[in-house]
């Protein structure tokens, strides 16, 4: 399992003009609510907007990755966007956030979440992939992108 496998273009959003952490957040749940592996839209913004309380998902470097481990989804799903002006996300660093990756994974597939987490942290959180990122002019550079940092990295 690749990040790039579970990405699609159709799930990619460049440049959206949003205001809140909350538009945001809710924004990348639409984005994935026609998704074939969402299977609970209510049940996943519950889950994600659960865990968003427990602790801010701004994990800083100017990224925010709500996440969820969820009976939502039949198999992990991500989506990415990023936002034409950096909003408050609470971030750990106490920066503004530029890039949002959603996560949703089922509950039965904790490691895959945790190494998941990991690689999108890993890869998104280099300078230079996040410059690309923000710069990206369609979905398919941003796949593109991720296709380029993972070729050399093991399945998940």
């Amino acid at each position: 399992m690749k990040i790039e496998a579970l990405l699609s273009e159709k799930y990619i959003a460049l440049n959206i003009g949003l205001e809140t952490k909350g538009e945001v957040i809710d924004r990348m749940l639409a984005l994935v609510s026609g998704h074939d592996r969402v299977t609970d839209k209510s049940k996943l913004s519950e889950d994600v907007w659960k865990r968003e309380r427990e602790m801010s998902t701004g994990i800083g470097k100017n990224i925010g990755l709500p996440h969820a481990k969820t009976s939502a989804v039949s198999e992990p799903v991500i989506a990415l966007a990023t936002l034409s002006n950096e909003i408050d996300f609470d971030s750990i660093d106490g920066q503004p956030v530029q890039i949002v990756i959603l996560l949703a994974t089922p509950e039965t597939m904790l490691a895959e979440h945790l190494k998941l987490l990991g690689r999108i942290t890993r890869i998104a959180g280099r300078d230079e992939v996040r410059k690309k990122i923000v710069q990206a002019a369609s979905p398919e550079e941003v796949l593109e992108l991720f296709r380029q940092e993972e070729k050399d990295l093991p399945q998940i």
